[in-house]
């Protein structure tokens, strides 16, 4: 069962939650059922020598110097 991202229609709250296939929750804060999946991407964790991306792979400071 895949954890999907939500935003509820009439709150606006933003939550998580875990489903089966294309179910649909409710909120958790107003249990209105006027949900929409949110489209969500997964963020990464370079190591030492990566490249933070504003930088271009040298040692700029920006990101704290870990270029």
């Amino acid at each position: 069962m895949p954890i999907y991202e939500y935003v509820c229609m009439k709150c606006e709250r933003h939550f998580e939650e875990l489903v089966h296939a294309d179910e649909m929750p409710a909120c958790p804060s107003c249990a209105a059922t006027n949900v929409t999946r949110k489209y969500s991407s997964f963020a990464t964790k370079g190591g030492p020598g990566k490249s933070c991306g504003s930088c271009a792979g040298g040692n700029c400071g920006g990101c704290g110097g870990g270029c």
